[in-house]
């Protein structure tokens, strides 16, 4: 277990390197014997830096819910990230050229949740229960932490992914809604990026239903006495492979029958 030193060491690397749009080096690398806990634990003391200079929590993101990212850093469980205030994006938005480093796109859906829900022992129909509605969104993930070691070769681990708050830093929504009820399985998107077909997913990429990976969630954070509030939004996992975003591109997602959403990063 790494020192609460050690900690607080890590948070401020983070958030110099969000700041400065310079990454920072691999955690793993450094800490070779880094838990997951102490991964949380660099993730949470991030999130109290940025609570206490002003940023909201408005809710939860799940990454790592399908097999080929589970099998590409060899795990076998989802992670979990914070979602602030300052992330969101409307339908349509243009990002400014100097606000991340290296922006990739997700397609997943976005569950608003009416009630709290408190593990242990959460299932999905106390999700579907909990929820009051269920929009498209588009995820932007960013790395604070380089992918791949220069020096060494060895490229990031689940624990710089997490401490990195699970690489999350945008959400954009505006979509329709629709019943938590309905077969979510079968909700899909088509991803363009500048009028090309990049990547398409269906929900059930997401652990065969988006709605288990919040029940996980819920579970996770009743270890540690937290729960997902009413009024948060919970994303709940991509089910398509990441997008690269560059300067000048425009991400277009056609959910179907749920609506359209974009933005443009400039």
């Amino acid at each position: 277990m790494l020192e609460p030193a050690q900690i607080a060491a890590e948070a401020a690397c983070l958030d110099k390197a969000e700041r400065t749009r310079t990454q920072t080096a691999l955690i793993s690398l450094k800490h070779p014997g880094a838990t997951m806990d102490d991964a949380y634990a660099i993730q949470a003391e991030w999130v109290r830096m940025k609570r206490e200079a002003g940023r909201r929590v408005i809710g939860w993101k799940i990454g790592l819910t399908s097999k080929a990212m589970q099998s590409a850093l060899n795990i076998a469980t989802p992670d979990s990230g914070v979602l602030l205030d300052d992330m969101a994006f409307d339908d349509g938005a243009t990002v400014l050229p100097d606000r991340f480093i290296q922006p990739r796109i997700e397609a997943e859906l976005a569950f608003m949740m009416k009630d709290t829900l408190k593990g242990p022992g959460v299932t999905l129909y106390d999700v579907i229960d909990a929820t009051a509605y269920v929009t498209p969104a588009l995820e932007i993930l960013d790395t604070r932490i380089h992918r791949v070691d220069a020096a060494t070769g060895k490229a990031r681990t689940i624990i710089d992914t997490i401490a990195d708050n699970a690489a999350n830093a945008g959400i954009v929504t505006g979509a329709r809604t629709v019943s938590p009820k309905d077969d979510l399985r079968w909700a899909g998107a088509i991803v363009f990026r500048n009028a090309e077909v990049e990547e398409t997913g269906l929900g059930a990429g997401v652990l065969n239903h988006p709605a288990r990976g919040i029940a996980w969630l819920a579970n996770r954070l009743a270890l540690y006495g937290g729960a997902l509030e009413a009024g948060q939004i919970v994303l709940a996992g991509s089910f398509i492979r990441p997008v690269e975003a560059r300067h000048g591109d425009t991400i277009f997602a056609d959910f179907g029958p749920l609506g359209t959403l974009s933005c443009h990063f400039a």
